[in-house]
């Protein structure tokens, strides 16, 4: 639990009633089933998009149905929903844009993520009850900026992700805003999401929500005399991908973040699956808990905690590019790129979600699977149940030796799961690939 590392020192000074006051855990719902399962492994917040206005168009996103559904089912858990209105807005967005503000407080969101300053001025004259939180997109980096956005009426700032921490703790003390900082997830190559690149090459406009993800291409260079000849853009020897960065990840730095006073810890992910959005939250507030628990005076020397190891293995299993801390203590170099694919090969990947809880649990099947496999089921907290499937039993009794994706079936597990929960997801170990023989050529 101690670790040297003075290089990194801290005083810490959050304290309410005697106790530490740690950060909301905010995660991603790119619809309502991944809305569901944030909430289901611990989320205290989750943000999401509606069908306008948003930065992740591709996503499922929410109509106003599904969003008055997901922010009942958020409340009755205690959890708040944001909602994301934070393109760059053009002369032609601004039509709709009252109107929407409008059905947002009446199906009573708890706050606005907002990065034009028109419609933060907009929000703040309709609907002034709603809180307005600052995207990452604005590319907050100093107090300076800070103080500004604060004094426009924004409530929280979602800081710039080229931080460090040093730089955050400078902010902090400058500022009695809310401030929120991202933690894990996909990293843009360029300036906190800020990107033409896609524009330039596929007419899809990132800053508008249609981001293609040019920065996940893989490149070759031509020689304008030669062309047609395509010559393969190298960088150390190791591949083409050259924007493509690992995956943010600050999991081992959570007892300074918490100990440096931000309000928010966002997890992104609204094109992601609902596998990585319950198996990153549920590590992360599994992760907080445990810091929650360790005695107060651990706390004068937050350089000095360190997570058990089970922690960061198991927040990998979620995929999907690899981690990197980005610029929270250093700024990046070469080692933070991957440069020979999009993205790395993934250990684990779901089976089934539980439907129904019963003594043999009722659950819609996402991968295909066999009777006599060995899975996994993701219990809140950091642990797992290890069980084998003994039968697959649908609502007519009949035994299936394969399942595939969409089917409902009763799993008959050895042992049997106790403590099993409706949205709890099942995984399994996916199998090494196996080598390439003449025999198979």
């Amino acid at each position: 639990m101690i670790k040297n590392n003075s290089d990194i020192g801290l005083t810490f000074k959050r304290f309410k009633s005697g106790e530490v006051v740690f950060p909301e855990l905010l995660a991603p719902a790119g619809n309502y089933e991944k809305l569901i399962t944030a909430v289901h492994y611990g989320a205290d917040a989750v943000y999401l998009g509606g069908k306008s206005f948003s930065l992740r168009a591709k996503a499922g996103n929410f109509n106003d149905d599904t969003m008055r559904e997901g922010v009942r089912f958020a409340h009755d858990n205690g959890v708040k929903v944001y909602v994301t209105i934070n393109i760059f807005a053009h002369n032609c967005d601004l039509g709709d844009l009252p109107d929407y503000l409008k059905k947002l407080e009446k199906i009573g969101v708890d706050g606005l993520i907002i990065s034009d300053p028109g419609i933060l001025v907009c929000a703040r004259k309709l609907v002034p009850g709603l809180s307005i939180h600052l995207s990452t997109q604005a590319n907050v980096t100093n107090h300076l900026s800070a103080k500004f956005w604060l004094a426009q009426g924004a409530s929280r700032l979602n800081l710039a992700r080229e931080l460090s921490l040093e730089e955050i703790k400078e902010i902090r003390g400058a500022v009695s805003g809310e401030l929120e900082v991202f933690i894990h997830g996909a990293l843009c190559i360029s300036y906190s999401g800020r990107c033409m690149l896609s524009n330039y090459l596929t007419g899809r406009d990132a800053n508008q929500g249609s981001c293609a993800h040019p920065c996940r291409f893989s490149y070759s260079l031509v020689e304008e005399k030669r062309p047609g000849e395509y010559f393969p853009v190298h960088e150390d020897e190791r591949g083409t991908y050259i924007f493509n960065s690992k995956d943010l990840c600050l999991l081992e730095m959570l007892p300074l973040l918490v100990a440096s006073g931000v309000d928010s810890l966002k997890i992104e992910g609204r094109m992601k699956s609902i596998f990585y959005v319950g198996g990153v939250v549920r590590v992360y507030r599994a992760a907080l808990d445990y810091l929650q628990g360790l005695p107060e005076d651990v706390w004068q020397k937050p350089e000095d905690i360190i997570l058990p190891t089970e922690f960061l293995d198991e927040v990998t299993r979620a995929g999907t590019r690899g981690m990197t801390e980005n610029f929270i203590k250093d700024r990046p170099g070469s080692s933070e790129m991957i440069y020979t694919s999009s993205r790395l090969e993934q250990s684990y990947e779901p089976v089934a979600v539980i439907r129904e809880r019963t003594s043999n649990p009722l659950v819609e099947i996402r991968n295909t699977v066999f009777a006599g496999e060995e899975i996994e089921y993701m219990v809140r907290g950091i642990a797992v149940r290890k069980s084998t499937i003994i039968a697959m039993i649908d609502s007519d009794g009949k035994n299936f030796e394969k399942a595939n994706p969409g089917n409902l079936l009763l799993l008959v597990l050895d042992p049997p799961l106790e403590e099993s929960e409706i949205h709890g997801i099942f995984r399994r170990k996916k199998p090494k690939p196996l080598p390439m023989t003449q025999e198979s050529l």
